[in-house]
């Protein structure tokens, strides 16, 4: 039997289709795995195809199909003459003529899955196609071709059916971790050594996340392959993989054995001792510490790379050739101890991120027929059901079922304090439940959890480089070749010129090689990013990018929506006036006829009537009105309750309109209560401020915000009280989605930097045109996620006061560790021509500057507004 080539695993709104006279194999199940089989998926195939089980699709009376190979059968509802859509069970192979190509592309325009069908229908029908597969909830189309050259037709073929297509490129695109970099340097040769790589389309390395993401047609063996040529050690990373931290102090070995023939032969040199035994201690010494940068070194060259180990490997090996083996063997030991203490001190920059992935568990416990099982999460399918007892860890996002209990969410939002969950409620993997027993049932797989998307997002960011970077690394890129050039020119033209000796000279040379490494200078910048970010991440603030870093720091005007942001985006009761009648009775009657209705506004008034102590009475009738109110009976007397559209037979006396105009000037939306003769009582409604709003704009300004201001779709009334009680600035009303762009532009074209807060759906366009987008409760909007720079994964405000503050503090950081390491440079080279530098002084000044910035980059880890 041919087979067609895997369509792969089918999902829900796939349709497929076989060209008739094949076996098209539905579920492709021999009779022992048909008993555990069960409906899952979905596919369109011809009635008169046979799977394995020989069992065919059975059309029925009620024009629904059967599938005689699951247990029980599954049932489906006819597309088209001849075809149905059924369940399969378990994943099918289709079975098929050999094809000479598969194709994958992007559909556009399909509005339901009888867009699918169609497509199918057209290209099945054409010579040389042998399968074709549309996935309409993923948009996607898998074709089966025997004759390569009908490509071109069957592509004209979707388009004028009035659907748009696009070649989707078979290119991988990995991330791998990297071990063995010592500098900014090791991550350019290896970006150099794998783009001459045949296969290898792009490569971008980071030092100081340690990744690699890399776009290929190669194998991950291929890759992996090529970095060990280059002299360094991969692991290709997954979603769901654990990546396992690295050993506590790398190369410590072999620092101990350098350390230890150096001290041994300077000991020895001062004894009488043949003098050939101190030189092959050094010569052991220069051995043991410099193995792995002098392969590295030979990598470097071959990359057409002058870095680090380069330049150190020329001035141990040249210290030994003019007979200064102390000073060559000082070289190696000081420069293996330095990058060895400088790869412990990144790796807690590293580790900021590992400690995220070690959140969430690799286990769940799951409810499979009728029972509570262990299930790796990688294996849990969304719906399921996960039992989480007290003081565990969730595994993996859901919503509530049954249980309550308070969840700690700090991991994901950077709220230490638990908050109360309760059927209905979402929570995420990572959190911590408390004190009750909760069954969730599970809404994302563990690769698309919160926490996933957290992590694969912060990683991102931590990639990118910021402004700062890319200046000094192209900095660094003229810099080392002119030096290494001019310390050729040193060890040459003063001998030639005679002055001085060849000896004195070559050894300035080399001083002036170690000198030229710019190791501190090149991780001045992205080990302050990457330990900035992280630090943002631990307290629920993702920044996308350095470049996002740098730029909030220079905000000096924030405009803020309204609803759900400076608001709690929930209507709530906020007065209660009555006019006349017994107020509890009016209560009563105002909770019997608004907790029929789910209008926002009598949810509000339904909520606060039962926390007033309020009980509900039984009406004879009950009546909704759109756009008004609602209206019910109680003891034959007819009650209103809704806003003044409903009482337009009512003539209000001046006391009691004198209230409401009064009310409604202030910025609430009122309820009226009474009956067709009178009105008793009104409740105000308002979207209050949040508790936190006032503190948290005190403290922007505190820290150098300039301007404030709210832009609102609200009325001015609302928005002048709104206004007033957070303390913005200034406020617009009215305003439509592309008006708060208009303002945006406004303050841009002013020259003055501004960010936008809002909830990143409805203020999409804003977040997009402002300097910074800013999305408020990120953790189950997807869509804030991809539309702002910056995501608050809570929706508390008074996480941006730290956002802009670890901004500035990461600038003045930037800052401190550049200007350092040019100082220490230019005082390097100051003390070379005169000969007060010697060769283990270069190596400190440059491996001593580098460790300092990185200590000095890893206080943003530690940073708290």
């Amino acid at each position: 039997m041919n087979k067609k080539p895997d369509l792969g695993g089918r999902k829900i709104g796939q349709i497929s289709a076989i060209k008739p006279g094949r076996l098209c194999g539905r579920a492709n199940l021999t009779m022992s795995k048909q008993k555990s089989a069960k409906p899952a998926l979905r596919g369109i195939w011809e009635d008169t195809c046979q799977n394995e089980c020989s069992a065919p699709a059975t059309a029925k009376p009620d024009n629904t199909c059967t599938d005689a190979c699951c247990i029980p059968p599954a049932e489906a509802t006819p597309i088209d003459s001849g075809c149905c859509i059924f369940g399969v069970c378990d994943s099918p192979t289709v079975t098929s003529a050999k094809a000479t190509e598969q194709l994958d592309y992007r559909i556009g325009g399909m509005d339901c899955p009888s867009c699918a069908a169609t497509i199918v229908r057209k290209v099945t029908q054409m010579s040389g196609v042998t399968a074709c597969d549309v996935n309409f909830s993923a948009g996607t189309m898998q074709v089966a071709l025997s004759q390569p050259e009908v490509r071109t037709v069957m592509e004209r073929a979707v388009q004028k059916l009035g659907f748009t297509l696009d070649a989707v490129n078979k290119e991988e695109a990995d991330t791998y971790l990297i071990e063995g970099m010592d500098c900014g340097a090791c991550a350019v040769t290896i970006e150099k050594h794998l783009m001459k790589t045949p296969g290898v389309k792009a490569a971008e390395v980071s030092f100081a996340t340690g990744r690699m993401s890399v776009r290929h047609q190669l194998t991950p063996e291929q890759i992996i392959s090529e970095l060990k040529k280059a002299g360094y050690q991969a692991q290709r990373l997954s979603d769901t993989t654990s990546v396992a931290e690295p050993g506590r102090f790398s190369g410590l070995r072999s620092v101990l054995i350098s350390g230890a023939a150096l001290v041994t032969g300077f000991v020895l040199s001062h004894m009488s001792v043949p003098h050939i035994i101190p030189v092959m201690l050094y010569a052991l010494s220069i051995v043991a510490g410099g193995l792995k940068p002098f392969r590295s070194a030979w990598y470097a060259l071959l990359s057409r790379s002058l870095d680090m180990n380069v330049l150190m490997t020329a001035a141990a090996l040249g210290a030994a050739v003019i007979g200064q083996w102390i000073e060559g063997a000082s070289v190696v030991f000081l420069f293996s101890l330095g990058t060895a203490l400088q790869s412990r001190s990144i790796e807690k920059t590293r580790n900021s991120i590992r400690n995220l992935m070690a959140l969430a568990p690799e286990q769940a416990t799951i409810r499979r027929n009728g029972e509570w099982v262990r299930v790796p999460v990688a294996q849990v399918r969304p719906g399921e059901i996960m039992l989480v007892k007290p003081a565990d860890r969730l595994a993996l996002d859901g919503e509530v079922v049954t249980g309550e209990s308070g969840v700690n969410q700090a991991p994901i939002t950077g709220e230490s304090i638990p908050v109360d969950k309760a059927p209905g409620d979402n929570v995420y993997a990572g959190s911590i439940n408390h004190n009750g027993v909760l069954e969730v049932r599970v809404t994302r797989p563990a690769s698309d959890s919160a926490l996933a998307r957290i992590i694969h997002m912060v990683e991102d960011a931590q990639s990118r480089k910021s402004p700062t970077e890319s200046f000094v690394e192209r900095f660094s890129a003229v810099y080392t070749p002119v030096v290494f050039v001019v310390a050729l020119l040193v060890m040459v033209l003063p001998p030639l010129l005679g002055v001085g000796s060849w000896t004195t000279w070559f050894y300035r040379g080399l001083e002036l090689l170690v000198v030229a490494c710019p190791c501190a200078l090149v991780i001045s910048t992205p080990v302050a990013i990457v330990s900035a970010i992280g630090n943002a991440a631990r307290h629920g603030i993702l920044v996308k990018g350095g470049i996002t870093l740098e730029k909030l720091g220079s905000i000096r005007a924030l405009a803020f929506d309204k609803t759900g942001t400076l608001t709690e985006g929930k209507p709530r009761v906020t007065g209660w006036q009555v006019f006349s009648g017994d107020p509890d009775q009016l209560l009563n009657i105002a909770l019997s006829i608004e907790a029929h209705s789910s209008h926002p506004l009598a949810a509000a008034v339904s909520t606060w009537t039962r926390e007033q102590g309020a009980k509900s009475l039984e009406a004879s009738a009950h009546q909704a009105i759109p756009g008004k109110g609602a209206v019910a009976t109680f003891d034959d007397t007819v009650w209103l309750a809704g806003n003044e559209k409903l009482f337009t037979s009512i003539s209000f006396s001046a006391e009691i309109r004198s209230a409401l105009d009064e009310l409604k000037n202030q910025g609430t939306s009122l309820v009226l209560l009474g009956t067709q003769q009178a009105v008793y009582g009104v409740f105000t409604i308002a979207d209050a401020i949040r508790p936190t709003t006032l503190d948290a704009l005190n403290a922007l300004r505190a820290d150098g915000m300039t301007h404030t201001l709210m832009l609102t779709g609200d009325n001015e009334g609302t928005a002048r009280t709104i206004a007033a009680q957070a303390g913005v600035d200034a406020w617009r009303a009215e305003l439509l989605p592309e008006d708060k762009v208009s303002v945006i532009e406004e303050w841009r074209h002013k020259g003055t930097r501004i960010a936008m807060v809002g909830d990143g759906i409805n203020d999409a366009p804003a977040l997009a045109a402002a300097d910074i987008g800013i999305a408020m409760g990120g953790a189950g909007t997807d869509s804030a996620i991809e539309t702002a720079d910056v995501v608050l994964m809570s929706d508390r405000l008074e996480q941006l006061p730290h956002a802009f503050a670890l901004s500035r503090l990461t600038a003045s950081i930037i800052r401190q560790n550049i200007i350092f390491s040019l100082t220490v440079k230019v005082l390097a080279l100051a003390l070379i021509f005169p000969g007060w530098l010697t060769l283990w002084m270069a190596v400190l000044s440059d491996t001593g500057a580098a460790l300092l910035v990185i200590l000095n980059s890893l206080r943003l880890l530690r940073f708290r507004h």
